[in-house]
Parts: structure tokens; C-alpha cells; sequence
């Protein structure tokens, strides 16, 4: 078995799409392994987005994911599990992302894309650490 990490961003939360975002992964056979409703921190953001610190949208992203609360999930499933929840995404652009993504069915701006999942299974188990240190 597999886990990754994915969050429901304040967006998803607002407009009430964490249930539809969580039982599309559920419905493809992974299984929620820890969810909780969470205000993040500056120093949490800080250590989640660590390689965009100084970058010219970190304070516009951070301002975003700490402006209401986001539901922070570990999804399992087989073998790179990051791939399969990746998938149920979309491209990170709502524009691009096809229908049957949820970025692609619920998604309308770049800067509020809905969600966010691991990019591979190395940084599945940082993100892990962060958010849950006690499943790490």
C-alpha cells in the first residue's frame, strides 16, 4: 500500500465540495486513512511550500490557504497512489483540466485550484510528516 497526502484548499471548503472531492477518491477504491479540518499557519505553510519561500507568489499563495480553513487528508491505495489521486485532479489549470477531473468539473482559477496532492512518493511522506508526524 501507498499513501499521499492531498489537501481540500480553502476554496473547496467554502463552496462545500470537500464530501464531493472525498468520495471521488473513494469511489476509485482508496481509502481515507486521517482527515481533519485545519486552520494552517505561516510556519506549517511555510514548511509545506518550503520550495516557493521568496518566490513572487508566496505571499499570495499563503495569504489564500491560511484565509479559512482546509481539510488535510492521507489517502491510501496501491502503488503509487500520488499517480491515481493526481489523475482525479486535473492539470493544475481549470482551464485546461477536462471534465471528469475535479479541477476540470468544479475548478475556475489558476490561483484557487480546488486541491492539492503529492507529486510523487517522496514528497508524499515529507507532506505526511508535516500534516501527520504520527502516520510518518
Amino acid at each position: 500500500m501507498s499513501r499521499t497526502l492531498v489537501l481540500c484548499k480553502p476554496d473547496a471548503v467554502e463552496r462545500g465540495l470537500v464530501g464531493e472531492i472525498l468520495s471521488r477518491f473513494e469511489r476509485k477504491g482508496l481509502k481515507i486513512v486521517a482527515a481533519e479540518l485545519r486552520l494552517l499557519d505561516a510556519d506549517t505553510l511555510a514548511r509545506h511550500y518550503e520550495e516557493h519561500v521568496g518566490k513572487p507568489f508566496y505571499a499570495d499563495l499563503t495569504a489564500f490557504m491560511s484565509r479559512s480553513p482546509a481539510l488535510v487528508a492521507v489517502i491510501e491505495g496501491p502503488e503509487d497512489t500520488f499517480a491515481i489521486v493526481r489523475t482525479l485532479m486535473g492539470p493544475t489549470n481549470p482551464a485546461s483540466a477536462p471534465p471528469g477531473t475535479i479541477r476540470g468539473d468544479f475548478g475556475t482559477l489558476m490561483t484557487e485550484n480546488l486541491v492539492h496532492g503529492s507529486d510523487a512518493n517522496e514528497s508524499a511522506e515529507r507532506e505526511i510528516a508535516i500534516f501527520f508526524p504520527d502516520l510518518a
